[in-house]
């Protein structure tokens, strides 16, 4: 059994069996007893919450997939929830202090507005619950209280060195790119990849939605967007560069002239890590940053017509409304059906653009009226994927 401090922070994860899920558990292992685990949740893969909840002592798991709850009820001795609810309540009915949202796409956004609406902090993996919620989710923050921990390499850099500032000393925010896997590839052959090539990230080991998103610069464009509300900065002041070696992760610009910058080696657990101990740095076997080690740091422009994600993102965070959701409800989309080999890698913004231009202009006051935005997104979103297949 992990020995605990009295003072432990109760931590329910999200999204235990993917990437930031299984980090999230070797940090909280690592931590002391500063940190406890009172509830995980998966997907479908109940084997790595149940193996999970064993290591870390946790008698409370949730499995979202009915199927896999039950396979998991016959081999856990403790409780096991089931399905999307089952996940909303392991989130809220915890004790938990803080929720790390690790879920993947617009299915994490209910959790995260749950959690935020009964006061408890989360730890925001789940960048689409700020693409979607926008609005709604810093606005509930707010009224409740609670507060959005970014878990990204980028956001956690840029909120480091914001606290080290006051807003009327900022001029731009810049958030880096590796460039992903085509970088110096031109447009034709972007075009043509294939899942293995997209899937070959040059720095990052990621899920394949992620992954994907790297390779078509949209998570840049999620990111933006999620830097936005985050920092509460106009789009036009957040910047994209591309910077290979991946050892800068976020630049603050100063009116003065001087840039002040984020550095270290890529290892999401140190992301993972900030925002669970609430912004505070602790140890980590991570590897000690040697810049003469590293030698050369280079960077470039990110070029948007190599990569018009990027400018689809922007776009849709200039129109507003419903917009911002139906990207990333195509995007969605778009990337499920490339990595089911259904259309072509140069097809995802052309289904991002070709939704957006349907059904890009509603106004949202309320999270319902998400539900029915994204859900019509993804029914124009396949429509144009199947008239690609049939083409």
């Amino acid at each position: 059994m992990t020995l605990r401090h009295p003072g432990a922070e109760r931590v329910v994860v999200l999204g235990c069996s993917g990437s930031i899920g299984t980090q999230a558990a070797d940090v909280i292992e690592r931590s002391d007893g500063r940190l406890q685990c009172v509830g995980l949740a998966a997907g479908r893969d109940w084997r790595t919450a149940v193996e999970q909840a064993r290591r870390l002592g946790v008698d409370r798991i949730a499995i979202a997939d009915p199927d896999g709850a039950r396979e998991a009820a016959e081999a856990f001795d403790g409780q096991v929830l089931s399905g999307p609810d089952g996940v909303l309540e392991l989130a809220i009915g915890s004790g938990a202090d803080l929720v790390l949202n690790a879920i993947v796409g617009a299915a994490g956004l209910g959790s995260t507005l749950a959690a935020l609406g009964e006061g408890i902090d989360v730890a925001l993996a789940n960048k689409e619950s700020l693409v979607v919620g926008g609005q709604l989710v810093t606005g509930l923050a707010e009224a409740t209280g609670a507060r959005l921990w970014p878990v990204d390499s980028e956001h956690t850099a840029l909120a480091q060195l914001l606290a080290a500032t006051t807003p009327g000393e900022v001029r731009r925010l810049i958030v880096t790119a590796s460039g992903g896997p085509f970088r110096e590839w031109g447009a034709d052959a972007i075009a043509g990849a294939t899942v293995e090539q997209a899937l070959a990230h040059p720095t990052w080991r990621m899920g394949g939605k992620i992954t994907i998103d790297s390779a078509t610069m949209m998570n840049k464009g999620l990111e933006l967007i999620e830097a936005h509300h985050l920092f509460g900065v106009p789009m036009e002041k957040i910047d994209v560069l591309v910077h290979p070696q991946s050892i800068i992760h976020g630049l603050v610009d100063l009116h003065d002239g001087a840039q002040l910058a984020h550095l270290g080696h890529p290892d999401m657990r140190v992301a993972i890590s900030w925002a669970l101990h609430r912004g505070t740095s602790v140890s980590l076997p991570t590897k000690t940053l040697d810049l003469a080690e590293v030698g050369q740091l280079t960077f470039e422009a990110p070029d948007e017509a190599r990569f018009p994600c990027l400018r689809l993102a922007r776009e849709a965070q200039a129109t507003g409304g419903g917009a911002p959701c139906v990207l990333n409800a195509a995007n969605e989309v778009a990337v499920h059906a490339f990595l089911d080999g259904r259309v072509p890698f140069g097809a995802i913004p052309e289904v991002v653009e070709a939704t957006l231009e349907r059904d890009g202009d509603f106004p949202v006051s309320h999270a319902s009226q998400l539900l029915a935005i994204d859900r019509r997104a993804r029914e124009t979103a396949e429509a144009i994927v199947d008239r690609l297949v049939a083409a």
